[in-house]
């Protein structure tokens, strides 16, 4: 019976309301009215007062109470037996009942875990940092509902951070904020915590963290130790996840954003003039005080910041167009049905030629656009149609004769055969060369001259390249290059005597060789002299022996 049924009973006996009455008004049984009553009349006369704290209730005898010290002796030698186990071992001897009194049994006399004490812990400064991000879905009045991400590196002794919301929190981003956070604060720690986030920690094996190589690459570079936390253990890294919920409370509550800059623009004023001025309930100083003593301890900037930049291999398809997170950007018509490098900024898209030129830039377009294109009017087709034949004709010239053939018959049967001649050169992409060449000649051979028949073609009788094989042919032509460059002679070895008597200068010198000569003088060798063949041009055994050519 609660205190406030207990109170309309008491309150209906002063008015005269009969206990029956009372029974039947309230919806409880006679007995309950009358023990409400006697408990009223005690108190007010003191004889037994209530107690202030709750009586626990007494159980009601149990087929269990006889088997409960052997449940108790199971589960000191079997801390995690469970009911199941233990009703098997309990109907073993003699126990009739349910498993759902044995289970309710069970919870009550199992030890409940406790959670191991976390001490707080500083450090001194410039010592150690800790990263994290924290997800969040929020209104914008002009881009609507997004997910964002808010990227937080604090210094521990200080308690300075560095916020910004992201669009995603992928390794290039990861990497440039870490790179603005070290601007911001004037350095970086020591070392930094993380927890288990892929762009860091690549896996676990045998309970020690593989660590990302590419991120062990950046921490290098500015000179600090990237440190992982154990799994499913948030509290050692407690001073950078507690601020995430003064920022929900503080900087996000009761204010509104129009985009994502918008909401950037509102944190780094909050920074400045909220989070790093106020006291710090635990150090009871501000942070921005303590910065500048910890500033010092930080270690410095190198002179050049971290390139984050990501660099993709993608296609050129027929329309000219490479594709990068679903939006498409214009490459240099020429370049059709090859892969070229591209290099993404945090702003741009650089695009580079197969001999690592530049070929094009485009301003990149943000994450939530999707299906946008963005197109270069250098990169379109030259409208002079003398110049855009000359472009097809050096491309199918790589077929030879019979790519050259193929193309005249094709623009003398379509009225577009231009369209289709890129469409065939973007099929080099998929497909190898001499595929290609193979497919050229049948259509050729019964003018099937078409897009669609050398597809057909090449449908049946080839064999698509694999991922592999499209960025190994890519490297085709700079190795035949070196391969094709002449060799370099061997020196003779007069020419390496200063190094092996560099002191003595009357030291035995060997006799200089015709191409030598013909370096140093500019004019052809005696002809007079002997040949190699000669036995009078041969060294003499005992003067090889002594100081002869190595």
């Amino acid at each position: 019976m609660n205190d406030e049924l207990h109170h309309e009973i008491v309150r209906r006996l002063h008015e005269g309301q009969s206990q029956r009455g009372i029974a039947q008004d309230l919806g409880i049984s006679r007995e309950a009215v009358r023990r409400a009553a006697a408990r009223h009349q005690q108190a007010r006369e003191g004889v037994s007062p209530p107690s202030a704290l709750p009586q626990p209730a007494s159980r009601r005898p149990s087929l269990l109470d006889e088997y409960e010290d052997l449940m108790q002796e199971l589960l000191a030698r079997y801390p995690h037996l469970t009911a199941v186990r233990m009703h098997e071992e309990l109907r073993q001897r003699g126990f009739s009942g349910r498993y759902s009194i044995v289970r309710d049994r069970l919870r009550m006399l199992r030890p409940q875990p406790t959670r191991p004490l976390v001490r707080r812990f500083e450090t001194a400064p410039g010592k150690q940092a800790q990263m994290d991000y924290a997800q969040y879905d929020l209104d914008f009045t002009r881009e609507g509902r997004r997910r964002v991400y808010l990227f937080s590196y604090l210094l521990a002794y200080s308690r300075r951070q560095y916020l910004c919301f992201t669009e995603s929190q992928d390794f290039a981003t990861t990497v440039r904020q870490h790179v603005r956070a070290f601007e911001h604060l004037g350095g970086a720690a020591a070392e930094c915590l993380y927890d288990n986030m892929k762009v860091v920690v690549a896996r676990w094996e045998s309970d020690l963290p593989v660590y990302n190589t590419r991120f062990l690459a950046f921490a290098t570079h500015y000179g600090f130790r990237p440190v992982a936390c154990r799994p499913r253990r948030p509290e050692t890294k407690g001073k950078v996840e507690r601020p995430f919920h003064y920022v929900e409370t503080n900087l996000l509550n009761g204010r509104t954003f129009h985009s994502l800059e918008h909401l950037n623009e509102v944190t780094a004023r909050w920074l400045a003039e909220t989070a790093d001025v106020r006291v710090h309930r635990q150090t009871q100083r501000r942070p921005i005080d303590l910065h500048a003593e910890e500033l010092p301890h930080l270690i410095p900037l190198p002179a050049n910041p971290y390139d984050a930049a990501e660099v993709v291999y993608r296609s050129v398809d027929c329309e000219g167009f490479l594709t990068y997170r679903q939006n498409q950007y214009s490459a240099p018509w020429r370049y059709i049905g090859q892969v070229l490098p591209v290099r993404i900024t945090e702003e741009q898209l650089i695009l580079y030629g197969p001999n690592l030129e530049e070929v094009g830039r485009h301003q990149l377009l943000p994450r939530s656009s999707v299906r946008g294109r963005q197109v270069l009017s250098q990169h379109r087709p030259p409208d002079d149609r003398r110049q855009q034949y000359e472009l097809l004709e050096r491309s199918f010239a790589e077929w030879g004769d019979v790519g050259r053939r193929f193309l005249r018959g094709l623009l003398q049967a379509h009225r577009y055969g231009k369209a289709q001649a890129r469409k065939i050169l973007a099929l080099r992409t998929h497909y190898h060369q001499h595929d290609m060449k193979t497919a050229l000649e049948r259509a050729l051979t019964y003018g099937a001259f078409s897009f669609a028949a050398v597809e057909r073609i090449l449908h049946v009788q080839a064999q698509p390249k694999t991922a592999l094989e499209m960025l190994a042919d890519q490297e085709q032509d700079r190795l035949r290059d070196l391969f094709q460059t002449t060799s370099v002679p061997p020196r003779p070895s007069g020419d390496y005597q200063s190094l092996l008597f560099p002191e003595d200068s009357d030291g035995p010198q060997a006799e200089p060789s015709p191409e030598t000569e013909l370096r140093s003088t500019g004019q052809a060798p005696d002809a007079g002299r002997a040949s190699p063949t000669d036995p009078a041009a041969l060294p003499d055994p005992e003067s090889s022996a002594d100081g002869g050519a190595a």
